[in-house]
C-alpha cells in the first residue's frame, strides 16, 4: 500500500534540491542495491528538527550505511555528536568512507553491534535518538531508549506505517511490534507523539 499518493510523492522529489554529491551517490547505491534508506524527503526533516531543537548529542539506533545519519551530521555544529550503531561492519565502512569526503567525520562516532546493547554501554542524555532498527525490537527500543532522552528531546522512529501493513486484519510478527510500538508512544504520559504519513510513516516523539 502506498503511503503518499505516488503523483504527490514525484513532486516533492522533484522540488527539492539536490546540491550534496555525497547524497546523491548514497541515494544511487541505495536505487543499485535496493538498500532501504529513509529517502531526501525525511532525511531533510531530520536535518530540520536538528536546527530546530539546537541539538548537539544525536544516537542512531540502525544506521545501515550512514544515509540518514549523514543528513544528522550535517545539521551539526562542529562540537556535535552523531553515534551511529551498525550491525554490518561493511556498512560502517561505507558510512565513514562517506563521512569523511563530506567534511562531517569529526562529528561522527561508529559503533559496530548490536544496538540496543551499544546503547546500554554509552553515557549520559541524548537530544534526539533516531530508531530504524529490525521491526521486532521496536517495543523494547521505546523502553530503553526513552529514559536516556533528555527533557525536550525527540525519540524519532522510521516505517511506523510499515508499507500500510498496520491495517491488517492479521499482522505478521514485525507488524504487531510496529503496532505496539505505536501504541507506547500515545499512551506514554513521558511524550507526547505524533505519526507524519510520509514515505512510510515516521514518529515525532517529544518528551516531557
Amino acid at each position: 500500500m502506498e503511503i503518499v499518493a505516488a503523483p504527490i510523492e514525484d513532486y516533492l522529489n522533484h522540488i527539492i534540491p539536490r546540491e550534496d554529491p555525497i547524497l546523491a551517490e548514497m541515494e544511487a547505491r541505495a536505487g543499485e542495491t535496493d538498500f532501504p534508506i529513509v529517502g531526501p524527503l525525511v532525511g531533510r526533516l531530520l536535518h530540520q528538527f536538528v536546527k530546530i531543537t539546537h541539538s548537539r548529542r544525536i544516537l542512531e539506533l540502525g544506521s545501515g550505511f550512514g544515509y540518514s545519519a549523514y543528513w544528522f551530521g550535517k545539521a551539526l555544529e562542529d562540537s556535535g555528536e552523531i553515534i551511529l550503531t551498525e550491525f554490518q561492519e561493511e556498512n560502517l565502512a561505507l558510512a565513514k568512507d562517506w563521512f569523511q569526503r563530506g567534511e562531517i567525520s569529526s562529528r561522527a562516532t561508529f559503533h559496530q553491534g548490536d544496538a540496543l546493547e551499544i546503547l546500554e554501554g554509552l553515557d549520559g542524555e541524548f537530544d534526539i535518538i533516531f530508531n530504524d532498527v529490525s521491526k521486532t525490537h521496536y517495543p523494547e527500543v521505546f523502553k530503553k531508549a526513552g529514559p536516556r532522552l533528555r527533557s525536550g528531546g525527540l525519540l524519532i522512529s522510521d516505517n511506523v506505517l510499515w508499507h500500510g501493513q498496520v491495517v491488517d486484519d492479521q499482522p505478521d510478527e514485525d507488524t504487531h511490534s510496529i503496532l505496539e510500538y505505536n501504541r507506547l508512544i500515545f499512551e506514554s504520559p513521558d511524550f507526547f507523539s505524533s505519526i507524519i504519513p510520509i514515505r512510510d510513516g515516521i514518529s515525532i516523539s517529544l518528551k516531557n
